[in-house]
């Protein structure tokens, strides 16, 4: 049985996803490969206890990279893009997890 931390694996912070949680109030988090929507939504709202609108997941494909003659690739992830209620915030170690 997958727990909500099993789930949630860790928030991804880049410019674009600040963007997303500066005007769309949308966090961005990698999640389990094999969890579905209904799974990320639970996740979240028990871990941050925020109210959940929406989940959007997509599957990132991993890169080939080259270390030499020898040719390897990145493992496939799974993204989750959340988005809260306008009044809510998802804090991290007790402060907002992107400060804005």
């Amino acid at each position: 049985m997958k727990t909500a931390r099993d789930i949630i694996i860790k928030p991804i912070v880049t410019e674009h996803t600040m963007n997303l949680f500066k005007y769309d109030n949308k966090y961005t988090f990698k999640v389990l490969k094999t969890a579905n929507k209904r799974e990320i939504k639970s996740a979240i709202e028990e871990i941050f206890k925020v109210n959940v609108l929406k989940v959007t997941t997509m599957n990132v494909c991993g890169k080939t990279c080259r270390r030499g003659k020898y040719v390897g690739k990145t493992s496939d992830w799974k993204k989750a893009i959340v988005k809260v209620q306008p009044d809510q915030k998802i804090e991290f170690m007790g402060a907002p997890l992107f400060e804005v």
